[in-house]
């Protein structure tokens, strides 16, 4: 075997042992229901724990246990529609539903100022603002980088370590005072050495194990609240009732709404974090983010937020411990997802089963969640390190990044920052979140103005566009690069008309004096629309390809297209014409960017003289 043949088959490998189980791959239902089965075990902890903190800070104690039940109900019917989604609603990845701690504030406000009732109101009112977002999200496709989504994953462990490590030390006076540091080391002790020496479907159980562990060296020490689990019926609904929705719309519902859509906001880019970092780890070659599996899973958010109103839950979210589950035992097939979404839901109509995994004892619930955020923080390193391309790049990763810690700890200026804006930054992903936003922004605002073309994706704009090109370098001072650029734009223009499936010829556009276009070409109105956008940045003509919905899929990702060329055996002859374009394209541009929406395509290109 030759050195390349070899590498290649080594570079396959190892992509099979990291990951088992693809997306839509389909593990033995054992495993399926076994690794749901942990997953919602870890769900139904935080849904109790951050129920009973919301209903008791917020004064409404007698509606905590039907708010349980209808959290867990909630989360279990929102983490199976993510499984089986992957369309308009629903990512179509393992994204497990929990209470989101983001919004812990204000749902505390609104039960003080109007009761469940208006709470509900609200979270109604926040999945009808994610549902909105999700057909928006095309709008922040030049911040949505890379780089800003892997720092808020970086920043998801940062937000959530200060509630876990203070639950290291919870213990009643009356247990011995080695209960919850006994506890919590056989827990993590348990779950590195599965991890790291355990082999085959051993590995898998890790996680279980480690809090099986732990919880019988608790009750050896009588940390375990077996008395909880007594007293919980088997089966059956809890005292209550949904409380209905407010909408007289007073005072109390005005005051209170503007800070649920910020934090939704915010909120959206915590989503957008998670449902990335999904995409990313259940497919053996790790492809660039799909925004339409982004969009589709802040959908499934919003959706999951509008059942969980009626039914009388606070919001909810997508948890990463999914996706921290996939990177550890290689399995991140939808059938887990499912399975976690159908033993969810089930569990809510289980008292005793709910009673005996919130009995689990603190220390051992925090050292198993901690090993999870610990893992989901390498996966946002990686994720923002290998897009960092620059020092403009590493500055935004860093400065937000730290920007997220300091305020995560009340390290800035405390005193004002604790209370701005109704206290939201004082949550690290928040504050570091809108910094690499805002500072991205910042790069594309200092950017030179671009100039614009308006057609259609048809080869008939050639012309147009070698001559819209062409007065651009003119402008631009890029003579040098101008060849190139026209190379590389026809190529582009090409692979998008082969990858959507689209006709080579069309009816085309008129040609026209002026290259600084703002009126679509004539033709084929079925034909998608271009907007091509080119302007100069450091000495580079960077090229914007924007392509609206044509009612198709949109093609497949020519980013990971050109990325795999190396690794691939040989295409099928009807493609041997776009690997072509694909293999040209790599070789003019030293960089394509391929972003996919719902309805919208934008290809990014930097050509370097």
């Amino acid at each position: 075997m030759n050195p390349v043949s070899r590498a290649k088959g080594q570079r396959s490998a190892l992509h099979s042992r990291s990951v088992r189980y693809e997306a839509d791959a389909r593990p033995p239902a054992k495993l399926a229901v076994a690794l749901g089965l942990q997953l919602a075990v870890l769900a139904v902890s935080l849904a109790v724990l951050v129920a009973a903190i919301v209903f008791r800070a917020g004064g409404a104690e007698e509606h905590l246990p039907w708010g349980v039940f209808a959290t867990v109900l909630a989360c279990g019917i929102s983490t199976a529609l993510q499984a089986t989604g992957g369309t308009r609603v629903g990512a179509g990845y393992v994204l497990v539903h929990v209470p989101a701690g983001t919004f812990v504030a204000v749902s505390v406000t609104a039960l003080v100022e109007g009761g469940p009732a208006l709470l509900a109101t609200l979270v109604l009112v926040t999945g009808v603002a994610q549902a909105v977002i999700s057909q928006r999200l095309s709008w922040l496709h030049r911040v949505l980088t890379p780089v800003v989504t892997g720092t808020i994953v970086m920043l998801l462990p940062v937000t959530v370590m200060p509630i876990l490590f203070p639950m290291l030390h919870s213990a009643s006076g009356e247990i011995h005072a080695a209960a919850a540091p006994a506890s919590g080391g056989v827990t993590i002790l348990t779950i590195i050495l599965v991890v790291l020496r355990g082999t085959g479907t051993v590995r898998l159980w890790a996680p279980a194990l480690g809090v099986v562990a732990g919880s019988a060296t608790a009750a050896f020490f009588g940390a375990y609240d077996t008395a909880l689990v007594s007293q919980a019926a088997w089966i059956g609904l809890p005292p209550g009732r949904p409380p209905g929705l407010d909408l007289e719309f007073g005072p109390e519902f005005w005051a209170v709404l503007p800070a649920f859509l910020f934090i939704t906001l915010v909120a959206a880019t915590k989503s957008i974090g998670v449902v990335a970092a999904a995409h990313r780890v259940s497919w053996r070659r790790r492809p660039s983010v799909d925004f339409r599996a982004v969009q589709g899973g802040i959908a499934g958010e919003g959706a999951g937020n509008a059942l969980g109103a009626l039914l009388g839950a606070p919001p909810h979210t997508p948890y990463p411990s999914g996706v921290a589950m996939a990177e550890i035992t290689g399995v991140a097939a939808r059938s887990v997802g499912l399975a976690t979404g159908v033993v969810l839901t089930v569990l809510a109509f289980l008292p005793k089963a709910v009673a005996a995994i919130a009995a689990v004892p603190p220390a051992v619930a925090a050292t198993s969640v901690i090993f999870v955020m610990a893992m989901l923080f390498t996966i946002g390193v990686r994720e923002a390190g290998r897009s960092a391309t620059g020092m403009r790049d590493g500055l935004i990763m860093g400065v937000s990044f730290w920007t997220g810690t300091a305020f995560q700890f009340d390290m800035v200026y405390p005193e004002f920052f604790s209370q701005f804006a109704g206290g939201v930054l004082s949550n690290g992903m928040t504050a570091g979140g809108l910094t690499a936003i805002a500072l991205t922004l910042l790069v594309h605002l200092g950017s030179p103005r671009s100039r614009r073309f308006k057609g259609r994706l048809d080869t008939a704009e050639l012309p147009r566009i070698q001559e819209f090109l062409r007065a651009f370098a003119s402008a631009a001072g890029l003579e040098p690069v101008c060849e190139r650029m026209e190379a590389a734009a026809e190529e582009t223009l090409l692979t998008l008309i082969q990858s959507k499936g689209i006709g080579a010829e069309g009816a085309g556009a008129a040609g026209g004096e002026n290259v600084d276009v703002d009126a679509a070409g004539e033709g084929d109105p079925a034909t998608p629309a271009l907007l091509l956008t080119a302007r100069r940045e450091e000495g580079a003509a960077v090229l914007k390809f924007v392509v609206g919905a044509d009612g198709g899929t949109g093609g497949r990702n020519l980013q990971d297209r050109i990325a795999f060329l190396g690794e691939t055996a040989e295409e099928p002859a009807s493609e041997h014409e776009e690997e072509m374009s694909l293999r040209l394209l790599r070789h003019l541009a030293s960089s394509v960017r391929h972003q996919q929406f719902h309805g919208m395509d934008v290809v990014t290109l930097r050509v370097l003289p």
